[in-house]
């Protein structure tokens, strides 16, 4: 769960693809939960400051251990409401034990609330230990249906990624110009900021600032990189999970063959179309295309590809003479648009 709950932080969507995953309910909870409680109601966080709205949770451990008691847990905070806004979720600070021990406690801890998180950040569910994403944990946790905080996101942090080339094939260098600019204003800060540049399990395994760089005073910050399909991104470290960001897919470019199994016909008859995209995803749409006029290519057939990429199309010659087909590959994810080379079917 820890992991699936970073991966749904961002509300911002990738260049092709979209991280949508989200805490799952508890079927069995860890805990009874008596209370939860919330210090203010309302906060106005600006820029990429947070305001600190201290959590204090009374309960107890489903077979807790009375003999501890610094056991922590940290809450799952979910919003929803006003736009615009950078995340779906807020991880709180560890939750102390205060008083008590597991078999009858007070947890007390806070939530720094960013302006990203504008509009209400409710607390529905609750996690003993402390957050920690890259442990691939899958435990649910505790829902509980808790207090919310009025969030008002002011000069909240814009963010853009300009890949050079913008297309590139795998395995070729590229380089990621990423940036953070005021939303109110469409300037940058004016000072040197604090992001996390990673790819692939490091935009979802992130706690706090470990391993962060600063952009220059424009939010400007370059990332060489080699292109590939792995997600990349750049965070706005929080005291726990990232509190805003980007990711993105690089694209790259399409290659799609074609060869007919004849290359001339009766009218009216099937012939086969056989071909491979070399690259992209599985099970990608690929159209049959049949040239009308001097340049009006228009589709005549779709299928998907295969397990292997592979394909099938049928072609079925409509006249006498010299057709020309061609086979189109639209965009697919993060794989963009081609052509196979023209090829002719003789109608007879």
């Amino acid at each position: 769960m820890k992991r699936q709950l970073l991966a749904a932080l961002f509300a911002v969507p990738l260049a092709g693809a979209v991280l949508t995953a989200a805490p799952a309910s508890a079927a069995d909870p860890d805990m009874t939960v008596d209370s939860v409680v919330i210090d203010r109601s309302s906060v106005a966080v600006a820029g990429l400051n947070t305001v600190p709205v201290t959590i204090t949770v009374k309960g107890s451990i489903t077979e807790g251990d009375p003999s501890r008691t610094d056991t922590p847990l940290y809450a799952d905070l979910k919003r929803s409401g006003a736009v615009p806004a950078n995340i779906n979720w807020v991880v709180s600070d560890p939750l102390k034990m205060v008083s008590g021990n597991e078999t009858n406690a007070v947890w007390k801890g806070k939530v720094n609330v960013p302006s990203t998180a504008n509009g209400s950040l409710k607390i529905t569910g609750l996690n003993i230990g402390t957050f920690d994403p890259a442990s691939g944990s899958n435990i649910p946790a505790t829902p509980v249906d808790g207090p919310a905080i009025q969030v008002t996101g002011l000069h909240q942090p814009k963010f853009s990624a300009a890949p050079a080339p913008s297309i590139s094939k795998p395995g070729t260098a590229v380089t990621i110009r990423w940036q953070v600019i005021d939303s109110a204003t469409g300037k940058p800060y004016g000072t040197r900021l604090r992001v996390i540049v990673a790819d692939d399990n490091g935009c979802v395994e992130r706690v706090g600032g470990t391993g962060s760089v600063l952009t220059d005073t424009a939010g400007v910050i370059l990332n060489k990189t080699i292109s590939d399909d792995a997600i990349h991104c750049l965070l706005i470290p929080g005291s726990q999970a990232p509190i805003g960001g980007l990711s993105i897919l690089l694209r790259h470019p399409g290659v799609v063959t074609a060869v007919p199994s004849r290359t001339s016909a009766p009218v009216g008859t099937i012939v086969p179309v056989n071909g491979v995209v070399k690259v992209a995803p599985l099970y990608c749409p690929v159209n049959l295309q049949r040239l009308y006029g001097a340049t009006a290519w228009r589709t005549v057939g779709t299928v998907k590809t295969d397990s292997r990429k592979r394909y099938t199309l049928k072609a079925q010659p409509a006249y006498k003479g010299k057709i020309p087909y061609r086979v189109q590959f639209p965009t697919c994810s993060n794989y963009v648009t081609a052509v196979s080379p023209t090829f002719w079917i003789m109608g007879t």
